[in-house]
């Protein structure tokens, strides 16, 4: 049991780590409103993870990858929404004042941390994959559990990491002096993976 997750921990690891929009969102939080508000995100974005591990883990996650429909609902949300967040960023304009913009991100950091999560069905199609190699019908629930801990607390614990090092005061001062041309660049690869999505989702 111990071999298989560290097999199951490793992929989660490469998995968290694999650049794209949820780490566009903790950056731009963290950028935005400081630690606070990037872990926010982190956390929220683990949640989601960490629902989709859950489902997948009792089997209903499959419903969601066995319909075509439903599978392609999810893909067209999750592209209009990463094109929603792609455009605030291009719209943004310099900050009047530190306060506001603080507030005004730190509102929306959970909400935009678990929709980029539960809005993304290939997380689902990532993790069914993943526990159909380690999990059989006579795996017990404990060991199951353990799993879709280790999937969500892995992808917190990540992006955590990611929103901890680049709030440090050293990089979010040099960050935050050019702020309005890095949320503008966050949100054209926001806007340039949602392009990605439909062209994937109609091809």
């Amino acid at each position: 049991m111990f071999t298989t997750w560290l097999t199951v921990l490793s992929i989660c690891i490469l998995g968290a780590m694999s650049p794209g929009p949820s780490l566009a969102v903790v950056l731009r939080h963290t950028l935005g409103g400081g630690r606070v508000h990037g872990c926010l995100a982190a956390l929220a974005h683990g949640a989601g993870v960490g629902l989709y591990a859950l489902l997948s883990i009792s089997g209903l996650a499959v419903l969601i990858t066995a319909s075509p429909a439903v599978f392609r609902a999810f893909q067209w949300a999750g592209a209009a929404y990463l094109a929603w967040l792609g455009i605030r960023g291009l719209l943004a304009k310099a900050p009047q004042g530190e306060a506001p913009a603080a507030v005004a991100r730190g509102s929306s950091a959970a909400r935009d941390g678990f929709l980029i999560a539960f809005l993304n069905p290939k997380i689902a199609v990532f993790l069914i994959a993943l526990f159909s190699q380690v999990i059989g019908s006579d795996t017990p629930w404990t060991a199951r559990a353990l799993y879709a801990g280790t999937a969500w607390l892995t992808d917190t614990a990540w992006y955590l990491l990611v929103a901890w090092l680049f709030s440090t005061p050293r990089w979010l001062d040099r960050l935050r002096r050019n702020a309005v041309w890095f949320e503008r660049l966050f949100g054209l690869i926001l806007l340039a993976l949602a392009g990605r999505l439909v062209f994937q989702t109609l091809a």
